[in-house]
């Protein structure tokens, strides 16, 4: 992996967010290791799967926090750079009654990881068969990651995500695209209001040379645009409580899986079902479930009956 970590500052409410100057009461507060790229590292770890990671943190109270939570989940932190004066990625999240999240990311140091740390880590990188990178670290990292990936043959999943303009050229040949509808409406430059607009975003997407598109529904699962082909995933049932961190988890997922040898078809279907697993927990990596746990759960899990009018 080659991207973010943060630490996640959560808030539950029971009613409503306040308005501007206002002071109310809130239900719960708790702090977790966050940050898309760590998500989707310990998800990798959690199912069992190697990863070494390509991050930075701050040289503040986080940073050794950041590096043990990774040691502890058996990630490889060789690679994690400490920038002096900077602090450490965090992200305030608020959470509704409904389990669902709005969240506000502070990058930190995170935004110090430079084309030159990638590179550092060229030899651990050839040896991984897919590698993950987001957009929460600077884009020049992303595209250095993109082309180093291509001279060593690992397979690129990105997840452009929080949204960036991107210069296409520079992510052509990623194994696969990977945005939720609203980062989709942002590429494409128009609002996805009906069914058919998926299709038609997936469409401008493969004319930019994107071959692989797989969007995140969130709770209708995740849709596939490849060789010319749309392929719905439905999601699972769960039992929500808290969907913080549940697109890592099915992007940590989707990577292990693969990795393991499973086909794309099999991989994304996997990832639905342990995306929806974690939304039955609070937080984001403390609701990731272990490999023994996830399948244990798969023996009783049932698709929602979702259908798309592309």
């Amino acid at each position: 992996m080659v991207g973010s970590n943060m630490m996640d500052l959560i808030t539950y409410y029971e009613d409503r967010f306040p308005k501007i100057g206002e002071t109310i009461f809130g239900k719960d507060f708790e702090i977790g290791f966050g940050g898309k790229g760590a998500n989707q590292a310990v998800a990798v770890a959690k199912l069992g799967g190697e990863v070494v990671v390509v991050t930075a943190v701050g040289d503040d109270l986080f940073g050794p926090l950041v590096r043990e939570n990774f040691s502890r989940h058996g990630i490889d932190t060789r690679f994690i750079k400490v920038v002096p004066g900077k602090t450490s990625g965090v992200a305030p999240i608020f959470v509704d009654p409904e389990g669902r999240n709005s969240i506000f990311i502070i990058p930190g140091a995170n935004s110090c990881l430079l084309p030159e740390d990638v590179h550092k880590a060229r030899e651990a990188l050839a040896r991984c068969p897919f590698i993950l990178t987001q957009l929460e670290i600077p884009l020049e990292t992303v595209y250095a990651t993109i082309h180093l990936a291509q001279e060593v043959g690992s397979r690129v999943i990105l997840n452009p995500a929080p949204f960036q303009p991107l210069v296409w050229e520079n992510i052509q040949g990623v194994y696969l695209f990977v945005p939720n509808e609203r980062e989709l409406e942002g590429f494409v430059g128009f609002p996805i209001s009906e069914d058919r607009d998926l299709k038609k975003a997936i469409e401008v997407l493969w004319n930019l040379g994107i071959e692989n598109v797989l969007v995140t529904l969130g709770e209708r699962g995740a849709l596939l645009g490849k060789e010319g082909t749309l392929t719905l995933f439905p999601a699972y049932e769960a039992r929500t409580v808290d969907t913080t961190g549940a697109g890592d988890a099915f992007l940590g997922a989707l990577a292990y899986f693969l990795a393991g040898g499973k086909e794309l078809a099999e991989a994304i279907d996997l990832a639905c079902a342990y995306a929806a697993l974690s939304t039955e927990k609070r937080g984001t990596q403390k609701s990731f479930a272990t490999r023994e746990e996830f399948f244990e759960w798969l023996k009783k899990a049932r698709k929602k009956p979702i259908t798309l009018t592309l």
